[in-house]
């Protein structure tokens, strides 16, 4: 009998969180996650659809320091571009990829809309070299928990959006 592992509605809609203070919840900007192709017109296509360029910080993966603690201006968009290498780069030093990311998100979503541009990269043949075995395969998970997170997914091809979340 499962009965009793259950909750009832009761406990389901009228529990209240225990010493929650309202001042305490942390409001973020947005946060996508954009996917596609090597040369697929990624940046350009982002780029293309930012109102005021001005207002852009562009980092280019691996080409910043991953503990970068952006001074984004509330209205401040920041682009972090070529992520995947990010995580090729920290693999190669034996830094962790993920934790480090989700660093970065954590520090800067309160402050600025980010977008987190990669190459997709676990299409095709699979690699022969155990380090880019690896690596593809930690893209792949870092990118998991990047769509989980993000409030929009989208593939670009060709210059093209197709929105995936």
């Amino acid at each position: 009998n499962l009965a009793h592992c259950i909750p009832c509605a009761h406990t389901l809609f009228h529990t209240q969180p225990r010493n929650m203070n309202i001042n305490e919840h942390k409001v973020r900007k947005k946060m996508t996650l954009i996917i596609g192709g090597y040369a697929q017109g990624k940046l350009t296509t982002v780029l293309n659809d930012i109102k005021d360029p001005k207002s852009v910080t562009i980092l280019d993966a691996p080409d910043f320091n991953a503990d970068v603690s952006c001074t984004a201006e509330p209205a401040q968009t920041i682009i972090v571009n070529h992520s995947h290498l990010w995580v090729k780069e920290a693999l190669k030093e034996g830094r962790n990829p993920q934790q480090e990311i989700l660093a970065f998100l954590d520090t800067n979503e309160e402050k600025a809309e980010i977008i987190i541009i990669s190459d997709e990269i676990g299409n095709g043949i699979v690699p022969m070299d155990a380090f880019e075995r690896d690596y593809r395969e930690q893209t792949g998970r870092i990118l998991i928990e990047l769509a989980k997170r993000a409030d929009e997914v989208e593939r670009i091809i060709c210059g093209l959006k197709q929105k995936i979340k």
